[in-house]
């Protein structure tokens, strides 16, 4: 019998056995014992576990003990995200990189030092010798997210001082990630593109002298050709995607394992894990799979009674995969606005009228616009539901012809920039290992011979 008729007659095995484990624990103990299920307080705001410098997401004020809704706001080291990127537009520069210095020093950098990091960034592109042959052509994977946390765990064994946790090792060893992090996913895909789509195989080397978002447009097309608004808009999008405060999953994931004094490489493979999971960066992928949902079942994507019909019906579990969700609208903490979605929106809608693709955009536009009133109104819930970023982004990567297997990892190649940032302040601040409390429920049992057993 092979390995293949073996994994089929042991996964009915596995079936069977997976109905034997008996761990579900009841509603009632968690609201008994006063558990924040998910880190949550009973108004669905997060537990506060630790303090930051780094990033910080304001939507609400509180008044006399009620929160009121506010348009929102995401401030990277206090700076709000709406000047700093209209402080970089209409100096007409690119802006993720001057990001990553004002994430990792807490300070907008003058053109030297702003010179000084993009020359770092530059001189770390390339790979190791023989790493991409050896770690990413021979050992190709069919999930990019996986690939990237398997390279950078593999980027230890290339460190010739990978456990040291000084500030300065640790510094050097985010700026490299920073600059890999881009090569690490598009060879990645490159290799997955070939050996399982059985595509052409074709590897451009990165330039020391283009930009993250350059090199990213630059590795992953065969003719290395873009726009300059096709720059600007990915440019906006990895400004976007750097940073969210401590609170996220992934984020918090990186405190939790930098709390262990462990090295720099364990603890992004892990945040890049938590990031690969849907409720948290694979979100995008499930908008653009409801977006094709709507393009086949709506007649007239312009017309914003058609589109509020639809709506309508997928919320009511009527259409689509029934679940009752409009992806992309609604977030954990934004109420009625998300900066991010707003930026990206007014940046997409130039692209889409470069593209041809205005008829498109209108579709999301209708979308965003109706959901609000027929959510309230459908689930007869209060709760204020704006677009996230997540809402936009997939649309801008389709734009920019970036392969829907990217567009988690673009999220990875941002957010490495915010998560260096606060493995730094956990090794300076943190001074503990972070352990929070679970109460065990289960009942007792006493020990049951053998012949007694059922």
């Amino acid at each position: 019998m092979n390995n293949m008729e073996n994994d089929k007659d042991n996964q009915i095995v596995f079936e069977e056995l997976a109905k034997k484990i008996s761990s579900k624990i009841e509603d009632e103990n968690y609201t008994k014992y006063s558990v924040k299920r998910g880190l949550r307080n009973s108004d669905g705001t997060g537990v506060l576990v630790g303090l930051t410098e780094i990033g910080d997401v304001r939507s609400y004020i509180m008044c006399e003990g009620e929160k009121i809704p506010t348009e929102g706001k995401l401030m990277y080291r206090g700076l709000n995200i709406m000047d700093l990127v209209n402080g970089f537009q209409k100096e007409k520069r690119l802006g993720f990189e001057e990001c990553c210095y004002l994430l990792l020093f807490g300070k907008l950098p003058t053109q030297a030092q702003l010179n000084q990091f993009t020359e770092l960034l530059g001189d770390y592109r390339e790979l190791p010798e023989e790493f991409t042959e050896n770690h990413i052509l021979k050992a190709p994977s069919n999930n990019l997210m996986n690939k990237i946390a398997r390279s950078v765990l593999t980027l230890y064994s290339y460190d010739d001082n990978p456990d040291d946790t000084s500030i300065a090792n640790v510094l050097r060893q985010s700026i490299q990630l920073i600059s890999r992090f881009p090569i690490l996913a598009t060879y990645g895909y490159q290799a997955k593109r070939h050996y399982y789509d059985k595509e052409s195989l074709f590897i451009h080397m990165p330039q020391k002298n283009l930009s993250t978002a350059e090199n990213i447009l630059y590795l992953t097309r065969p003719d290395s050709k873009y726009t300059k608004l096709e720059v600007e808009l990915l440019d906006l999008a990895l400004v976007l995607h750097a940073e969210h405060g401590g609170g996220n999953n992934s984020t918090f994931t990186t405190h939790v394992i930098s709390s262990t004094g462990t090295d720099t490489y364990s603890a992004i493979a892990g945040a890049i894990g938590s990031l690969k999971g849907p409720l948290h960066g694979g979100a995008n992928s499930m908008v653009l799979e409801m977006i094709e949902d709507f393009k086949a079942n709506i007649e007239n994507w312009e017309d914003e009674e058609e589109v509020a019909a639809y709506v309508e019906k997928v919320l009511r579990k009527e259409a689509f995969n029934h679940s009752g969700l409009i992806y992309g609208m609604g977030h954990a903490v934004y109420t009625l606005s998300d900066p991010r979605a707003v930026l990206l929106k007014e940046k997409a809608e130039a692209l889409s009228k470069e593209k041809g693709m205005e008829r498109e955009f209108s579709l999301y536009k209708n979308i965003e616009l109706v959901t609000p009133d027929i959510f309230k109104r459908v689930k007869e819930n209060d709760k204020v539901v704006c677009a996230n970023v997540d809402f936009y982004s997939g649309f801008v990567y389709n734009m920019l012809n970036i392969p829907r297997d990217l567009h988690t990892p673009i999220f990875v190649i941002a957010r490495i920039a915010g998560w260096s940032a606060h493995r730094i302040e956990e090794i300076i601040s943190g001074g503990r290992i972070i352990r929070p409390a679970y109460k065990n429920v289960a009942k007792g049992m006493q020990y049951l011979p053998m012949e007694e057993r059922y």
